[in-house]
C-alpha cells in the first residue's frame, strides 16, 4: 500500500466520524489517531452536545489516545482530521509531540497548520511535526457543505438546538465562518506542495564519492527547486565502509593507532570511543580491509584478522563495555583466528605451537582455548554489525561466496573444497572451546540472543571470511548492520519532523532488499509515513522487492551516456548527483499537482 493509499484509508475513517457528528447535529468534523497502522482512538466534534469549547474532534481523539496508550507523548502517532486544526488543536499536537498530522479541507479563517499559522513548523516551539494537507479534501468539504445546506430553511430539528428556533438562529450565526470554509474552494498552491524539511541519508557510492559528498551534491540540486527548504543530512552506512564516520557525527571521539595489517605490515586504523556511553565502534576493514591486499591466492591464504583483535583490546582499555564491530570489506579468510590470537586465545597445532596466520594456518589447528581472550575482554560485550546471512562453510559459506574476490581460486573446485574442510575442522574446534568456556563460567549468552548448536551453520558466521564465527564464539550478538547504525545515529528522532527522505547507493538490485542501507532507511521512514526517493548509480531491471520495502521512486543519476570509469570519477559523480537532487525535487512537486 502506498503512502497515498494509507492516508486515504484513515481519512475515510475520519470522514465516518464526521458523518456521525452530523447525525447528532454537530458540525461534521471527525478525527482518528493512528499508531503502527492501527487506529488507537477516534472522535468527532461535540461542542454543542457537551457545551465544551475544547470538544473539537482532533482534541478529543488525542486525549483518548493518550488514555488508551497510558502516556501523554504521542510521537509515534499520526492524527487524521477532516478539517485543518485550529490554534488550540495544533497547540495540543505540539505538546503531545505527535509525529504527523494529515488533514482534508483547509481552513482559510482559522487553520493553524498552513493557512493562518504554521505551528507545526515554528522553530521557536519545542516540537515540530510533519503535515500532509488536502487528503480527500473534496469529500471533506462536501460533508461540511451538505450539513450547512441542510440547515438552511429548516426548523432546526436536525440541529443540536432541537426545536428552539431562537437557539437555532444563534447556532447558525455562530457557524457562519465554518460554512465559508465548506463552500470556498481552496488552492493549496506550490508552497503547500513543497516540503519544508528534507532528510538526506545516502550511503557511499563505493569507489566514487562518500556519503557526505553524495548528500552535499544532492542538497545543491534540490535547492535549485526549493531554495528555502530546510535540508538535513545524516551520514549513512550499513556496518561496512563509512560506519565510523556516520556514528562519529553523533558523538564520541575518533582515535588512530597502529595495528597489524592483514599481511603483517603495520597500518593506521581508526576507532570511535564514546566515554559517556561506555562504547566503542570498530570497522574491521580499518585493520584488515581488502584495500590492504593485492587479492592474490597467496594473500588470500595468509591474510589475518590479528589487527582487529588489537583494536578490540584498545577499546577495552579505553573503558568500553560494548564494542560494535562492522564486518564489511574484509581481505581475510582466517575464520577470525588472528583476532582470537591477538586477544590472547590459544589457537595451536598438535605440538602446542601457535598456528601460522591466515586461512593456511587453519589446516594445522588442533585446539582452541578461548579463556584468555574472554578474560582480556573483561566482560565487554561485542555487537556484530553485518547484514550478511552466509554460514561459515558449505556452498553458501565464507569461502565459496566471498573467497574469489579476495584471491582464492574459486574455479578450482578441489582446492576450494580442501580449504573449506580446514574451515570445518576449525569450526568444530570453536564449538568445543565454547562448551569449555561455558563450563568455566566465562561465557554466558546475552539475554535475548539467539542460541546455536554449532557455529558452522549460523547465518552470518561467514561474514568477513569467518570473523563472524569467532566473534560468536566470544559471545557476540549478531545484529543487522543498517538497523543498528540507524539506531546509533538517532534516525527515528530525525525522520519524524521531515516531509521527504532521500536515500541512495551506488547500485540497487534485488539484493538491496535483503538488508542494504537504503532499504533499511525506507523501512524506518515508512513507520512515520514519509515518502522515500532513492538516487542510485545503477539499477536492476526489476526492483519490485525494493519498492515493496518502502522506496517510492528509484532515480538513476547518470545524466548522459558515459563509461563506468567516467561515471565513477568523483567530479562527474557529484555533477550527476546534483542533477539527481533537482530531479527528485521536481518529481516530488509533480506528484503533488
Amino acid at each position: 500500500m502506498t503512502i497515498t493509499e494509507i492516508d486515504e484509508k484513515f481519512m475515510r475513517e475520519a470522514l465516518a466520524e464526521a458523518r456521525a457528528a452530523a447525525a447528532v447535529g454537530e458540525v461534521p468534523i471527525g478525527a482518528v489517531v493512528v499508531r503502527d497502522g492501527e487506529i488507537v482512538a477516534r472522535a468527532h466534534n461535540r461542542r454543542e452536545l457537551d457545551q465544551d469549547p475544547s470538544a473539537h474532534a482532533e482534541f478529543a481523539a488525542l486525549c483518548a489516545a493518550a488514555q488508551s496508550l497510558g502516556r501523554w507523548r504521542l510521537s509515534d502517532c499520526a492524527v487524521y482530521v477532516t478539517l485543518e486544526p485550529c490554534c488550540m488543536c495544533a497547540g495540543l499536537m505540539v505538546n503531545a509531540r505527535v509525529g504527523r498530522c494529515v488533514y482534508g479541507a483547509a481552513d482559510a479563517k482559522a487553520g493553524a497548520l498552513g493557512s493562518l499559522y504554521d505551528l507545526n513548523a515554528d522553530s521557536r516551539l519545542n516540537h515540530r511535526f510533519n503535515v500532509a494537507a488536502g487528503v480527500l479534501a473534496d469529500e471533506c468539504r462536501e460533508v461540511l457543505s451538505s450539513y450547512f445546506s441542510g440547515l438552511r430553511g429548516t426548523d432546526g430539528a436536525g440541529c443540536g438546538c432541537g426545536g428552539d428556533l431562537e437557539a437555532h438562529a444563534a447556532h447558525a450565526e455562530a457557524l457562519a465562518c465554518a460554512e465559508d470554509i465548506a463552500v470556498e474552494a481552496v488552492d493549496f498552491g506550490v508552497a503547500c506542495r513543497r516540503p519544508r524539511r528534507v532528510l538526506l541519508a545516502i550511503d557511499s557510492f563505493k569507489g566514487s564519492v562518500s556519503s557526505a559528498q553524495a548528500e552535499e551534491a544532492v542538497a545543491e540540486g534540490m535547492r535549485r527547486v526549493w531554495p528555502d527548504a530546510e535540508v538535513c543530512t545524516l551520514l549513512l552506512a550499513d556496518g561496512g565502509e563509512g560506519t565510523l564516520d556516520a556514528i562519529a557525527a553523533c558523538g564520541g571521539e575518533l582515535s588512530t593507532c597502529e595495528v597489524a595489517g592483514p599481511l603483517g605490515e603495520r597500518v593506521s586504523a581508526r576507532m570511535l570511543v564514546d566515554g559517556e556511553r561506555e562504547s566503542a565502534v570498530i570497522e574491521m576493514a580499518e585493520a584488515a580491509g581488502i584495500g590492504y591486499s593485492p587479492c592474490t591466492e597467496s594473500a588470500a591464504l595468509a591474510a589475518s584478522t590479528y589487527g582487529v583483535g588489537e583494536l578490540m583490546l584498545r577499546a577495552v582499555r579505553a573503558g568500553a563495555k560494548t564494542i560494535y564491530i562492522g564486518l564489511g570489506g574484509s581481505a581475510t579468510n582466517d575464520g577470525g583466528a588472528g583476532m582470537l590470537q591477538a586477544l590472547g586465545a590459544r589457537v595451536v597445532d598438535d605440538q602446542g605451537c601457535d598456528v601460522a596466520p591466515g586461512l593456511a594456518g587453519l589446516e594445522r589447528v588442533a585446539s582452541v582455548d578461548l579463556a584468555p581472550a574472554l578474560r582480556a575482554l573483561n566482560g565487554a560485550r561485542a555487537v556484530v554489525l553485518s547484514d550478511v546471512e552466509n554460514p561459515l562453510v558449505g556452498r553458501r559459506g565464507a569461502l565459496a561466496v566471498f573467497g574469489g574476490q579476495k584471491g582464492l581460486p574459486t574455479g578450482d573446485a578441489e582446492a576450494l573444497s580442501r580449504c573449506d574442510s580446514w574451515m570445518v575442522g576449525y569450526g568444530r574446534l570453536l564449538d568445543t572451546a565454547i562448551v569449555e568456556a561455558r563450563a568455566q563460567g566465562l561465557l554466558r549468552a546475552p539475554e535475548g540472543a539467539r542460541t546455536f548448536g554449532s557455529v558452522l551453520g549460523v547465518p552470518g558466521a561467514g561474514a568477513a571470511g569467518g570473523l563472524g564465527a569467532a566473534l560468536l564464539a566470544l559471545g557476540a550478538e549478531l545484529r543487522s548492520g543498517v538497523e543498528t547504525v540507524l539506531d546509533l545515529v538517532g534516525f527515528d528522532e530525525r525522520v519524524r519532523d521531515v516531509d521527504l527522505v532521500i536515500t541512495g547507493e551506488g547500485n540497487m538490485d534485488e539484493q538491496s532488499a535483503a538488508g542494504k542501507a537504503p532499504v533499511g532507511v525506507a523501512r524506518r521512514a515508512k513507520r512515520y509515513g514519509k515518502p522515500v526517493v532513492a538516487v542510485v548509480g545503477g539499477r536492476a531491471d526489476n526492483l519490485d522487492a525494493v519498492y515493496e520495502q518502502g522506496i517510492d521512486l528509484v532515480l538513476p543519476i547518470c545524466r548522459k551516456p558515459m563509461d563506468l570509469e567516467r561515471a565513477l570519477d568523483p567530479q562527474e559523480a557529484a555533477t550527476n548527483l546534483i542533477c539527481a537532487g533537482e530531479s527528485a525535487a521536481r518529481a516530488y512537486d509533480l506528484g503533488r499537482l
